[in-house]
């Protein structure tokens, strides 16, 4: 039991301080991500001060002992100041104040320690904090270029007014390697968050329109204008040069008395014949045939690849599931027959005309009797 206080009190901690952390600013039409990241980075700032001052307060004088406690203190202030005022007054600050801050270190304790890149940090912070003032951004990222090459020509070569031992130097140059690239990881991970999420549903959103441009919504088989677009990519293909191609086979089926269904039965009767039939569709045609709803009581198979005798023997599959296929509806159970017209497509041929002869074959049929394939 206590264990299990203890994590509760714990996760409340966490969830108190995540909370303060996100509490959004006083003024109205404010980005509070920014306002976030910026008191995210003010945390990670002012316990770097805290590790230096810890680790390095022994071998130091006084004066980098009390501009770090400055430092402290100002971002201290401006992160309890930053509930308060507009996000862009707290951006500023924070870049004009760590400018002054990464200025002096470096004419204090010299260029080896790396204080300099945080310049990196200031220039990421500003490219993300604005989706506008491209002219700004340019002139910002200029003068922050501008003053990292000032301060290498200045401060690179010259002793630094309170030298270090090479071990203390390269101790800072650890510290401050992590610390901005936590900077820079926090300010990328949060902006670009969102942005990765809204991609993400922009890709699945497109997806799922495309799916309906190109389905039907009843029987979810594809519509006729993918099936257009299908068969226009199919003749598109050119002919393989010394390979025996046969081009695809096309069929156009039809429910018989299908009219009577709906008169004698009732639309959801038919609905539920139209869903049957495309679902044995699904189940009997492979992976490379295409199904598609023609319009009302038609369905076109296709076939590609394949010969007519091959597409022949599969339709005949199809025919006898169908037949077999029994639809409950409120007055009793129904079954249906269906026609087809099957013709086969090669690339010396009209694509038009093969649709208008597995037309002709499907009416045909419909003369003989219904319920068959002519081929």
């Amino acid at each position: 039991m206590e264990n299990t206080n203890r994590k509760e009190d714990s996760g409340n901690i966490f969830k108190k301080a995540a909370d303060y952390i996100g509490k959004d600013v006083k003024c109205q039409n404010e980005s509070k991500k920014l306002i976030v990241v910026i008191r995210l980075l003010l945390i990670s700032v002012i316990i770097y001060f805290t590790i230096n001052g810890i680790l390095c307060i022994p071998e130091w004088n006084l004066t980098v002992i009390l501009f770090y406690c400055i430092f402290f203190a100002v971002f201290a202030c401006l992160f309890a100041v930053s509930y308060n005022y507009r996000s862009i007054v707290t951006l500023w600050v924070f870049n004009v104040g760590m400018i002054i801050w990464i200025c002096s270190i470096v004419h204090l304790l010299g260029w080896n320690i790396g204080v300099q890149h945080f310049i990196m940090v200031l220039l990421i912070l500003y490219f993300f904090s604005s989706y506008r003032q491209y002219t700004g951004k340019i002139l910002y990222a200029v003068f922050l270029c501008v003053l990292r090459i000032m301060l290498f020509y200045i401060y690179h070569y010259s002793e630094p007014l309170i030298p270090l031992s090479t071990a203390k130097e390269n101790m800072l140059q650890i510290i401050n390697t992590i610390t901005i690239f936590l900077c820079m990881s926090i300010i990328a991970f949060i902006f670009s968050r969102d942005s990765q999420e809204l991609e993400s549903k922009l890709v699945e959103y497109n997806a799922q329109l495309e799916k309906q441009a190109n389905t039907d919504m009843l029987t979810g088989l594809y519509n006729r204008r993918k099936a257009v677009e299908y068969l226009e990519s199919l003749t598109a293909k050119k002919k393989p040069q010394g390979k025996d191609y046969s081009g695809f086979s096309l069929c156009i089926c039809d429910i018989d008395f299908f009219k009577k269904v709906n008169d004698n039965y009732g639309h959801d009767a038919g609905d539920k014949v139209l869903k049957g039939i495309a679902e044995i569709f699904r189940e009997e045609m492979k992976e490379k045939t295409f199904a598609a709803r023609w319009g009302g009581e038609e369905f076109l198979l296709l076939f590609p690849g394949c010969n007519g005798d091959n597409a022949y023997m599969e339709l005949e599959k199809i025919r006898r599931k169908i037949k077999e296929m029994k639809v409950k509806t409120e007055k009793e159970d129904i079954g249906v027959t269906m026609t087809f017209g099957l013709t086969e497509y090669d690339f010396n041929s009209d694509l038009d005309l093969a649709i208008k002869e597995a037309d002709k074959k499907l009416y045909l049929g419909k003369e003989q009797g219904r319920d068959r394939i002519i081929y």
